[in-house]
């Protein structure tokens, strides 16, 4: 065999020997394949405990430590905004209640806009509306300084009463025993007058801080009902323009459920407070207008408030008219509910987010631990708020129709 017909010496695996190169199972199929493993198992996860030896882990506990990390991470984020909210708690509660009056006048200013100005129709709302509150909490005090006398003779004649009808039957209590929790009420407050004295400066130093931001909502009031729409675009331009689409959305949304709630839960404490008015009057309970004021702020506490503001009116009919009238006041708390929870809200609310009562007492529950009366009161509109966000958001526009050209 000459030189010319021999052939060229081949290392197996090469090209031309006729084995392919995977069976040899040289370092870089090796390599290959185990870069593919390495995707596969990133991408699919874990197999438990039968699936590859290299990764023991049951799969249920890879996806419950994947959301934890996730969870942890939400957590940090909602406590970081929590906690500066705390800081910040008069400009987060001036803002809220800046909200709150526009949602409440927007509608009535838009309504004077089409005969006058924008501003001046917006000026008109704020300050009618200002004179309506002022006038009616004017009233209440005129009434409460009219009734103070007769009614701090009701209220001492009362206490006799229920003295003596604890002596009696069922209760049989002595009368040693009523005398001797007399004395403790009065040698604790003798006791603690220092501390009275503090938490009343203290509340004094809470009226200050509530007017300022009372003034603050109101003046930041009056630019949104003018020029709310100009903001929100503003705001718009400062997103990337990828995520203007889903930050619209999903903020209309947050305004319509909040503007609804909002107005629907005002329909709804006015609608409680005329039904307790008017039993309060018939029944002949004494301070029937401050008490009907207070059932009527009282209702934005959703299921709390209204059963409170009731309380403190069975405590004053039981001071001034005796036991009957007491039950009677106190059997309203069960038709008010009934009545609140069947009918208004149903009716009323329907505009904005109906959520569970499950849902609506952890989060009255949740608030006041957090924030006090104020996290009581936000707390609902803030679900609400949230909710109606993340359903707007997870909302897809279906396909187009065939043979239309999108938009």
């Amino acid at each position: 065999m000459n030189a010319g017909s021999r052939r060229p010496h081949r290392r197996p695996g090469e090209p031309g020997t006729g084995r392919p190169r995977h069976v040899v199972g040289n370092r870089s199929s090796r390599g290959v394949l185990t870069v593919t493993r390495a995707r596969t198992a990133a991408v699919d996860g874990p197999q438990g405990t039968g699936g590859h030896p290299g990764a023991p882990v049951h799969r249920g506990l890879w996806v419950a430590a994947a959301y934890a990390w996730r969870l942890i991470v939400v957590g940090v984020v909602g406590y970081t905004v929590f906690a500066l909210l705390g800081k910040l708690q008069l400009v987060a509660v001036a803002l809220f209640l800046a909200l709150v009056v526009t949602a409440v006048l927007r509608p009535l200013a838009d309504l004077l806009a089409r005969r006058l100005p924008r501003t001046l129709a917006v000026i008109i709302s704020i300050l009618g509306s200002m004179v309506l509150v002022l006038g009616v909490m004017a009233l209440v005090g005129g009434v409460v300084a009219s009734e103070s006398g007769d009614l701090g003779h009701e209220f001492a004649g009362g206490l006799g009463r229920i003295e003596r009808w604890l002596e009696g039957s069922p209760f049989h209590l002595s009368h040693a025993v009523l005398s001797n929790l007399q004395g403790k009420v009065a040698t604790f407050v003798s006791e603690h007058r220092s501390v009275v004295i503090s938490s009343a400066l203290s509340g004094a130093g809470r009226a200050v801080e509530f007017v300022t931001g009372l003034v603050l909502g109101l003046f930041c009031s009056l630019f949104f009902i003018r020029s709310g729409d100009r903001y929100w675009r503003w705001f718009q331009e400062l997103m990337p323009e990828s995520v203007r689409d889903p930050w619209d959305r999903g903020g209309r949304a947050a305004w319509r459920t909040f503007a609804g709630y909002t107005r629907g839960i005002i329909i709804v404490a006015a609608t409680n407070a005329v039904l307790v008015g008017i039993a309060l009057t018939v029944l002949g309970v004494p301070l029937a207008l401050p008490l009907t004021l207070l059932e009527f702020f009282a209702a934005f506490i959703p299921l709390v408030g209204s059963p409170v503001a009731l309380g403190v009116a069975t405590v004053v009919a039981l001071a001034t008219k005796g036991p009957v009238v007491a039950i009677i006041v106190l059997a309203l708390i069960v038709v008010i509910g009934q009545i609140e929870g069947h009918v208004l809200h149903p009716l009323v609310m329907s505009w904005a987010v109906r959520l569970h009562p499950v849902v609506v007492a952890v989060s009255v529950i949740a608030g006041s631990i957090l924030a006090g009366v104020t996290g009581a009161v936000v707390a609902v509109p803030m679900v609400s708020v949230a909710w109606s966000v993340i359903t707007e958001l997870r909302a897809r526009p279906g396909p187009e129709p065939p043979g239309r050209a999108p938009r």
